[in-house]
């Protein structure tokens, strides 16, 4: 039986948890590819910039935050959950909410090379728009964008 897992609006305290959430699932999903920034880089824009200025909600279990995801504007800009809690429904939670709080559509950036997002954003409706040689990224990874837009009634 998977444990109860609470989705709700990320608080300050959770920067660093949700930024912790964020480091495990790039270093397990993306082991070949060079990340721009160090673990403390990436903590403190967690806590300076994306939990602050951005509409931020995270997946909470008992033993701590499990998933975060992060809308800016129409771009779901990030969507990570802690490895050992992939396949388990939670990233289809997160998609869902960032369908109900932007039925207009969104979009979002991955890259090429993460098979795994990829057939999930398909799976959900996204349609890959743009393919780039990773020139405009701070990693220099190719990397794909993919659109989703609500079906017309």
């Amino acid at each position: 039986m998977t444990p109860a897992v609470v989705i709700r609006r990320a608080a300050a305290a959770d920067a660093r948890p949700a930024a912790d959430v964020w480091l495990r699932s790039f270093a397990a999903a993306l082991p070949g590819v060079v990340r721009a920034h160090s673990d403390d880089e990436v903590r403190d824009w967690f806590r300076r910039v994306v939990v602050p200025r951005h509409e931020t909600w995270v997946a909470e279990a008992a033993d701590g935050l499990t998933g975060v995801m992060v809308l800016a504007g129409a771009e779901l800009s990030q969507l990570y959950l802690d490895p050992g809690w992939r396949g388990r429904g939670l990233g289809d939670r997160f998609v869902a909410l960032a369908k109900e709080r932007r039925p207009e559509g969104l979009e979002l950036w991955t890259f090429q090379v993460n098979g795994p997002a990829r057939r999930f954003y398909e799976r959900h409706g996204f349609v890959a728009a743009e393919w780039t040689d990773g020139s405009g990224n701070e990693e220099r990874e190719p990397d794909v964008r993919y659109v989703w837009r609500p079906r017309a009634a």
